[in-house]
């Protein structure tokens, strides 16, 4: 075979790929950016306003209350996850009786369905039936139930929520990252009196820092992405105390009856799921450009 019908073969190969990719990326992106400027409901003929979405965009405080709310969010389940994680990962890199039990139990939840988490989730935090709070009084821990999915909790809630739907997949990238680490390396720091944890903070987490650099960037845009969970625990709820931005966006595209909106909103949908991408492409650009920075530094 020579070398044209080789290179044939392989576009022929991947074009399949590159339609998929057309039809169902660049076109949907193309289609938002060009209703960005429109009054678009999805049932009458669309109307340029120009910047007027973007006008209202700024003035939406529930919009703004949903950046904040992410960010809370998504700083909750970080400062959790992260360490959780690590300290996990090291716990099941060594000789443990039963450790590929865990690792399969702990990677569990990762490729459990959102909606099918969220609903076993309500079922344990539901305020008047709910299984926790039924423990916690059998137990004597709480003398009265708890509303976890009230307004004082539902975020912590969500969070916790999060952390256990996370955790396993950020933990298999570290342990992947621990086993390339030469054991030749913990054996000579021992020899020059080094302890379990001088090891760990001068050997290991050095060592991780490329593993560590991707998985801080993998769970910083899966944070600020997230809303499948809180869509069908909450809703946003209660009162937006679980609101988050792209949550805010489907809200747009696809309303619910409970929700701030009656009717589909195109136009201002594609202008909020711009904005929401551009918060996040800058925080992601900023932790980029600061890890590009500390590699320097060493």
């Amino acid at each position: 075979m020579n070398r044209t019908r080789q290179i044939g073969f392989s576009y022929l190969f991947l074009f399949p790929s590159f339609l998929l990719t057309m039809v169902l990326g660049v076109y949907p992106i193309a289609w938002a950016i060009r209703y960005m400027f429109y009054e678009y409901k999805g049932y009458a003929a669309p109307t340029f306003i120009g910047f007027d979405n973007f006008s209202r965009l700024f003035r939406d405080t529930e919009y703004w209350h949903s950046v904040v709310n992410t960010f809370v969010y998504a700083g909750g389940k970080l400062i959790i996850t992260l360490p959780l994680c690590l300290v996990l990962a090291v716990i099941l890199n060594s000789k443990l009786r039963g450790r590929n039990w865990l690792r399969a139990i702990y990677f569990m939840p990762t490729i459990i369905s959102s909606a099918v988490m969220a609903v076993v989730f309500f079922i344990i935090f539901n305020s008047y039936n709910g299984i926790l709070n039924q423990y916690l009084l059998k137990f004597h821990i709480i003398s009265e139930r708890i509303d976890w999915l009230g307004p004082k909790h539902a975020m912590l809630t969500t969070i916790i929520i999060a952390v256990w739907g996370a955790v396993g997949n950020y933990m298999l990238l570290f342990l992947a990252g621990l086993q390339n680490i030469p054991n030749d390396v913990y054996e000579s720091s021992s020899l020059d009196g080094a302890n379990k944890w001088q090891q760990f903070w001068y050997l290991t987490i050095p060592m991780l820092g490329p593993v560590l650099q991707i998985v801080i960037m993998l769970a910083i845009i899966n944070s600020l992405k997230g809303y499948e969970s809180i869509m069908v625990l909450t809703e946003g709820g209660p009162v937006g105390k679980t609101e988050v931005m792209y949550l805010y966006v489907y809200k747009l595209f696809f309303p619910t009856p409970s929700g701030s909106f009656t009717d589909q909103q195109f136009g201002y949908g594609s202008a909020v799921g711009f904005m929401t991408a551009v918060i996040v492409g800058i925080i992601t650009l900023v932790y980029h450009l600061m890890s590009k920075r500390l590699n320097k530094l060493q």
